[in-house]
């Protein structure tokens, strides 16, 4: 008697003490992405040039840089999986949810380019300075002058350059010209780097070493013509390698007076700032003539003004005043850079680009109002389904439906504690899938109760003893508890390591509600129901506790 007491009592106290720890340690469940509203994303490789899927290692590549960029907006535990050649983004709480969905998916390929031209699309210029790029230059808007004034001097030192229309931002109208300026600093920025670049191995890349016309990525009626990506300095250690964003050690986002820039530390040497700086040699204002970068020997001068090139779009095209740069004093201003601008590029300049281009194969945006909306009603199901279980049980047992209704609440509370405590701890989250598999367990956990109930009664029935039958009916019953628990658990195992997303939550929780309920009834539903069938009120009127005394057989009352 002893031994059923203390269980029964230890369980209870384990329960209370489980609820007491999370209140006090501000531990609560994380909900996911349906339950508080974010984004989810379905992101599927581009094949490789010759058809073949990116490797298993690439795509892992491109998930922990994904990972380090939903970080970096401060997103609470996001999930991200892959499963085959997919890549499976989920990120509950985002305000922002197609700004994060655009960042997640942006392959960031980023190269410092030399500008041979620029102008307005429709805008004559001289393309015959560009013989090699003549064609391009016709299929991308511009179109040759109809007299023979020229743009851009092949010995001038200055350039001039017609200024641009105004910017239209979300929410906001600036004007800009295309003359940034890259500057060097002297002072030293109040920017710590945070971590090193995630760049793939140098190779050579065919869109790095050939000319391009692209657009500004906040005007894209100005067009640039941009030379190839120059070599790296170094090619001995990085043959055939080009100034990409390999290069860079950091980035970070800063107001400088009035206006938002990004500053950019490069790394020591090459690659790195040795590079940029053979770069900005070239392309430096006042230079009386810059050697052509192409491979295919373009002819003409520069205009003194070096891109910052991302994903086929010119964010920043300033001007070169210097040739000799410091690693951290690079800074990328202008354009109406706007705080969430900034930040976002120095965000995937930070981590790098993406070793394989995705696309988005399946975007979903859950609003924060219809999270809470899915919430409520998870909880409010659960509580009707726990009500309707509970008045079954008091009718149909009465006060053995009392002990498994505490049953259930012991189950219940040190569920609620496991939930919150990985929650905070491991980033477990809590998802609509995951709520329903824990209102079906409260029907796992009432067969528990059922089963042993009618083991009980049938032993009663039959010409037992309550006491005799509380002892005989508990193990026998228990047996089958535990034989049809372990089906469940089985399928909620099979269940979780054989699908992905919202599946995989309903396994989980289902499956841990299910030990938890074979933990209650051993330690808890049994111990007390062995404590009240010594008490004399269970054995003179069994029936308060749902138990029909019948006639024994005649076999029973022979023997």
């Amino acid at each position: 008697m002893r031994r059923q007491l203390i269980f029964a009592v230890g369980s209870v106290l384990v329960a209370i003490a489980g609820i007491a720890y999370t209140a006090i340690s501000g531990n609560e469940p994380l909900l996911g992405l349906d339950l508080q509203g974010g984004a989810s994303v379905v992101l599927e490789p581009e094949p490789n040039e010759d058809g073949s899927i990116p490797s298993a290692e690439v795509l892992d590549q491109a998930v922990e840089i994904i990972r380090n960029r939903i970080d970096g907006l401060g997103v609470r535990e996001p999930e991200i999986s892959r499963a085959g050649s997919t890549i499976l983004v989920q990120i509950p709480g985002v305000e922002d949810q197609q700004r994060a969905i655009d960042l997640v998916g942006q392959t960031a390929e980023l190269r410092f380019r030399p500008v041979l031209a620029d102008g307005i699309a429709g805008v004559p210029i001289d393309i015959t300075l560009f013989p090699d790029c003549a064609s391009l230059l016709a299929t991308q808007g511009f179109t040759a002058p109809t007299t023979s004034t020229t743009t851009t001097s092949t010995t001038s030192t200055t350039t001039t350059t017609s200024t641009v229309p105004a910017e239209t931002e979300q929410g906001a109208s600036t004007t800009t010209t295309p003359t940034e300026v890259l500057e060097d600093t002297t002072t030293e920025p109040d920017i710590t780097p945070t971590q090193d670049l995630i760049t793939s191995e140098p190779t050579q890349d065919a869109n790095a070493d050939e000319c391009m016309v692209a657009s500004a990525q906040r005007s894209p009626d100005v067009r640039y013509l941009l030379g190839p990506a120059p070599l790296l300095t170094n090619q001995q250690t990085n043959p055939g390698a080009r100034l990409t964003g390999e290069v860079l050690d950091t980035a970070a986002a800063r107001l400088r007076l009035s206006e938002w820039v990004v500053n950019i530390i490069f790394r020591e040497g090459s690659p790195g700032i040795d590079d940029f700086n053979a770069l900005a040699a070239q392309c430096a204002s006042g230079s009386p003539t810059c050697p052509p970068l192409s491979v295919s020997e373009i002819s003409g001068a520069l205009v003194g003004r070096v891109a910052v090139e991302i994903d086929g779009a010119v964010e920043s095209a300033p001007t070169v005043g210097v040739a000799n740069f410091d690693r951290e004093g690079v800074v990328i201003s202008g354009g109406g850079m706007t705080e969430t601008i900034a930040k976002d590029l120095a965000l995937v300049l930070r981590f790098g680009s993406l070793p394989v281009e995705l696309v988005p194969q399946e975007s979903r945006i859950v609003s924060s109002t219809l999270g809470e909306d899915a919430l409520d009603a998870g909880i409010l199901a659960g509580i009707i389904g726990l009500g309707l279980v509970s008045i079954y049980l008091l009718i149909y047992y009465r006060f053995l439906g009392l002990v498994a209704i505490s049953s259930l609440a012991i189950s219940g509370a040190l569920l609620w504690t496991m939930i919150a405590f990985l929650g905070a701890s491991q980033g477990l989250a809590l998802t609509l899938a995951g709520v329903t598999g824990l209102i079906v367990s409260i029907g796992v956990s009432v067969d528990s109760n059922v089963v042993y109930f009618e083991h009980l009664k049938e032993d009663v029935r039959s010409g037992r003893t309550v006491r005799s039958a509380v002892e005989r009916a508990f193990p026998i019953a228990f047996s089958t508890i535990v034989k049809a628990d372990v089906a469940s658990l089985i399928a909620a195992v099979v269940l979780y390591f054989l699908t992905v997303g919202q599946v995989r939550g309903f396994a989980l929780f289902l499956g841990l509600a299910t030990i938890l309920d074979l933990l209650a009834t051993y330690f808890f539903m049994g111990p007390v129901i062995r404590l009240m069938a010594r008490r004399k009120a269970m054995v003179t009127h069994p029936t308060r506790f749902g138990i029909s005394v019948g006639q024994p057989t005649p076999s029973q009352v022979t023997s």
